[in-house]
């Protein structure tokens, strides 16, 4: 593998953009103003959250009005990529903004067609065409629906462990507690049990039973279903904010398996792990598997502008030759967000990301958790790929009692609580969920800032390990 570590793209020669605009306190109750007076947030009590005014950006870099700065070690909600402020990204904005702000979607676009025809490209032989939708929760809504359409089933399997958007489809199929206020939505969804070995549901001692007996249990949920029932079966290829659950081997080849063998549309949810974040332009392509379906977003430019699709394969698209598919969205393939996937697609390719990001989790992210692990009574597990990684968090390191539980909230979310405001005090902003910390920082950081970055992750599991009984 070439050596690419310190040559991707670094929007600043410096890791550390200085100077940081000067603190602004007008600036800054203006913003929090407006917000707390205006602004309805996602997924939170609207009372009881206080949001970070954020000033501005810069690669792996953003601060406040305050002149607080913060490594992003989320990429904001894992889809920024190619970081804040990419100048590639930005100009190719610029650029299209110039010539044509917008076209509706059923009219032929440059930036569009050479999109599509890009992420073909990259994607597995036999899926040559592309929807374009507005994000990740419609790419998953359209994919199913397409999956129902084509087999004429209406059933829909997917894991507990899952996260798969917002719209009602989506959320249904969603396996975390995000679902439960939601319900009820669409009703021809059921859950199984994905494989997760440090909490193995099926008392596996192994990797490869991990694998056998979730296999047997998927068959077993298909078959007491009803196969005939049952159109498609969506999974996230790794399981992203509900655990950074790496596939065991041959589990993914073995649910292909089970599809083909009770004709079921077998999709792939990218929205999280696709395009770079583990080192594959998809990350099924590092498990040998080819799903029916591909759903995408986030890092296909970096949400920019809001972008997403699916990847479908050519005996799902001919099904539609002369039979009308039945939805659409007016920003359906937007300009704008195309023309910053097309750079996304020239940035990677000039500044081998890919390539870079299968380095840094090899050689640097890896070794580094997994001395954390050895050295903090607090952590469990770390697992990932890439700049993809999790490190699950634990109240009894013998029983794995989780540091927080499942549902946690109010004073038994505390502990996640104090270890997330160490991580910023020390300037990283962290990916937290329930008793897990993720380490998903932009793939473009220089290694000096992933390396800072751990250290202070390191420095503030001190904090959780005083939770540890």
């Amino acid at each position: 593998m070439t050596d690419t570590s310190t040559t991707a793209f670094a929007p600043d020669p410096d890791p550390t953009p200085d100077p940081y605009p000067t603190p602004d306190p007008d600036a800054d109750a203006r913003v929090r103003g407006d917000d707390r007076a205006h602004v309805f947030h996602s997924w939170s009590a609207q009372a009881l959250i206080d949001p970070v005014p954020v000033a501005g950006g810069s690669g792996a870099t953003f601060w406040d009005y305050a002149g607080n700065s913060y490594l992003d070690f989320s990429s904001q909600l894992v889809n920024l990529n190619l970081g804040h402020q990419h100048p590639d990204l930005v100009a190719a904005i610029q650029r299209q903004a110039g010539r044509l702000a917008t076209i509706q979607p059923s009219m032929s676009n440059d930036v569009r067609g050479e999109l599509a025809r890009r992420i073909a490209e990259v994607a597995p032989d036999g899926m040559n065409k592309v929807f374009f939708t507005n994000g990740g929760a419609d790419a998953n809504e359209n994919a199913v629906r397409m999956a129902r359409l084509v087999t004429g089933k209406r059933k829909v399997l997917s894991m507990y462990r899952s996260y798969h958007g917002n719209t009602s489809t989506a959320i249904t199929l969603t396996g975390d507690p995000r679902r439960w206020a939601n319900e009820p939505a669409d009703g021809s969804v059921a859950h199984f049990f994905g494989p997760y070995a440090y909490r193995s549901a099926f008392h596996a001692t192994s990797t490869e039973e991990e694998s056998q007996r979730a296999l047997e249990h998927l068959e077993q949920v298909i078959v007491l279903e009803g196969a005939s029932t049952i159109g498609a079966i969506i999974l996230e290829t790794i399981v992203g904010t509900n655990g950074v659950l790496v596939p065991p081997p041959g589990y993914l080849p073995g649910v292909r398996a089970l599809c083909d063998r009770y004709g079921i549309v077998l999709i792939a949810d990218e929205v999280m792990v696709g395009f770079g974040r583990v080192g594959e332009w998809f990350a099924f392509q590092a498990f040998d598997v080819v799903p029916d379906l591909i759903t995408f977003a986030k890092g296909i430019n970096s949400g920019y502008v809001p972008l997403g699709g699916v990847v479908i394969s050519d005996r799902i698209a001919k099904h539609f030759d002369t039979v009308a598919f039945p939805g659409g969205l007016t920003y359906s393939g937007h300009p704008l967000a195309c023309a910053a996937g097309v750079a996304t697609f020239e940035v990677f390719e000039r500044d081998g990301i890919l390539e870079r990001v299968r380095d840094l989790g090899e050689r640097v992210v890896e070794p580094r958790l997994r001395a954390m692990a050895e050295r903090h009574a607090s952590v469990g597990e770390v697992r990932g790929l890439g700049l993809f990684w999790a490190i699950e968090l634990v109240k009894n390191p013998h029983t794995r009692e989780p540091l927080v539980p499942y549902d946690a909230g109010g004073t038994d979310a505390a502990p996640m609580g104090a270890l997330a405001a160490a991580c910023k005090s020390a300037g990283l902003w962290p990916f937290t969920h329930v008793n897990r910390m993720h380490v998903a920082p932009p793939l473009v950081i220089s290694e000096a800032d992933l390396m800072r970055g751990l250290d202070i992750i390191d420095d503030a599991l001190d904090v959780s390990d005083q939770y540890v009984v």
